[in-house]
């Protein structure tokens, strides 16, 4: 991914902290967020209901404002949620 991103983890962005962020240095490839959420046996949480979650403070939060303020269109920014449980992990954007 070197000289292809900017890649940068746990800044402020929007109203909160991102988990990783991939900032294009090239015009035409498109930027990526991703949130990182571990499913928790307390909650009786599901894989599925973590990836909603990681991608639901994707927005709430509004961590593409600063990609945006690049002049990045949103169309552009891709977001991924990842959830573990254990060593299952799914994937969800």
């Amino acid at each position: 991914m070197e000289g292809r991103y900017k890649i940068t983890s746990n800044r402020e962005s929007g109203f909160g902290r991102y988990d990783v962020m991939l900032e294009p240095l090239k015009p035409g490839d498109d930027a990526i967020i991703i949130e990182f959420k571990v499913c928790r046996a307390v909650k009786k949480q599901t894989l599925e209901e973590a990836v909603e979650e990681a991608l639901k403070q994707i927005e709430e939060k509004n961590y593409a404002a600063d990609l945006e303020a690049t002049q990045i269109a949103p169309e552009r920014i891709k977001k991924y949620g990842f959830a573990f449980e254990g060593k299952k992990v799914l994937i969800g954007e």
